[in-house]
């Protein structure tokens, strides 16, 4: 169905430069956003005593490793569990809508990747005549910015629809609940808010999903009384804290000795944390829960002449290429990057009068070996900050955004 169309701009207002140069494996979030561990003590968290612990949703992610996805594989941004659906009829419009995006932040390459992939997106649907502008507000990664521009954009009163990837979840959750009231669709993304308003939240299968496969891959190939090093980026966030409550669980399960480090992605921390740990005694693995700074933690055992652990850490193109060519003992999870493409898909079907999913809960897939060097051949030129499960290879402006970035 075509609409009718007055092309726009994107207007984006940014609380930091969109630059790999500043946010790659060098630091990929603001170091000052995690606990000051000036003598890298291990971190005191919520995950530890149970807090960011549900049975129910870890049992369901469990089983969701496994499940069958609506959809075809192609392209699975599209894909979906079955599930409870929302109508959307109420919203059927012919008109061009005018977007209004509150994000976190593009603060790191994860976030750089999936937003890069959601502007190419955005102008396929501009040249269709679904979206005329979309209007994007960058947090910065502070709860209280992304507070305001929710309210901003409700003030402003002319949002056909609000898409919201929170900064975290309990703070978050009045302002979307707010921005749910204004009669407007609602979609929610990336990281989850307490209340279930949105008309869908967009995901992969979950932190519990990350910390199960993770810590299944290290208990596989350690030994009860080995010692496992976690580096976490930031506590505070559902999904970061559900992969650790998981990992942690299992690992103490099975006797393994579990010291987790909050380092902000900062490489010298992260450094800094291996060295004083090899220090101490050997250390067989290492746990991460975002792979942001995984080559300096690789680096950190290179320096101190130690055996290379065994070792979990992200599609980010750094570290599996790492991982290759050091043939280490290696996992890379991932938080399907390709998610940044589905709000705005979400909203051409919301304009459609389409019903979606609820939950989306997308696929999930780790990269164990064969499937890292399909991906590293598959991204050939892409950039160390690059993910490789970003999904955007069918944009009429592939490779260069994502090159060039």
């Amino acid at each position: 169905m075509m609409r009718k169309h007055s092309k726009g701009l994107i207007v984006v207002a940014l609380g930091a430069a969109m630059t790999l140069a500043a946010c790659s494996t060098d630091g990929s979030v603001d170091p000052s956003a995690a606990p000051e561990n000036t003598e890298s003590a291990p971190a005191e968290t919520a995950a530890s005593n149970g807090e960011w612990f549900d049975q129910a949703v870890y049992d369901e992610q469990f089983e969701q490793r496994s499940a069958s996805f609506e959809g075809d594989p192609a392209t699975p941004w599209l894909q979906y569990i079955d599930g409870p659906m929302t109508d959307t009829a109420e919203w059927q419009t012919d008109e061009a809508m005018h977007a209004c995006f509150a994000n976190a932040s593009i603060s790191n390459p994860w976030r750089q990747t999936g937003f890069i992939t959601m502007q190419e997106q955005l102008a396929v649907l501009q040249d269709e005549g679904v979206i005329e502008t979309m209007e994007v507000r960058d947090a910065g990664d502070d709860d209280n910015t992304q507070i305001a521009d929710i309210d901003y954009f409700i003030g402003q009163g002319n949002c056909d629809i609000y898409i919201i990837s929170p900064n975290s979840t309990a703070a978050l959750t009045p302002a979307v609940e707010r921005a749910c009231e204004t009669g407007s669709p609602v979609i929610v993304f990336d990281r989850g808010v307490e209340t279930d308003c949105a008309t869908t939240f967009i995901h992969p299968i979950g932190g519990y999903a990350w910390g199960i496969d993770t810590a299944e891959f290290l208990i596989e190939h350690l030994e009860p009384g080995d010692t496992v090093v976690a580096l976490r980026i930031l506590p505070g966030v559902d999904v970061l804290e559900h992969r650790w409550a998981a990992a942690e669980r299992l690992l103490t399960e099975a006797g393994i000795t579990v010291d987790d480090y909050f380092t902000g992605a900062d490489p010298t921390e992260i450094k800094s944390i291996i060295t004083d740990a090899l220090a101490r005694g050997d250390v067989q693995g290492i746990w991460m829960d975002a792979g942001d700074g995984a080559v300096a933690a690789i680096e950190a055992f290179e320096d101190a002449g130690a055996e290379l652990p065994v070792m979990t850490g992200e599609d980010e193109m750094s570290f599996l290429r790492a991982w290759q060519e050091r043939d280490m003992t290696a996992l890379a999870p991932a938080y399907s990057n390709f998610q940044w493409r589905t709000p705005l898909l979400a909203a051409e079907m919301i304009a459609n009068g389409e019903p979606v999913p609820t939950e989306w809960v997308l696929p999930q897939t780790p990269l164990d070996a064969d499937a890292r060097d399909e991906a590293i051949a598959a991204n050939e030129g892409m950039p160390d900050g690059h993910y490789a499960l970003f999904g955007g290879a069918d944009l009429p402006t592939y490779p260069g955004p994502w090159q060039d970035r």
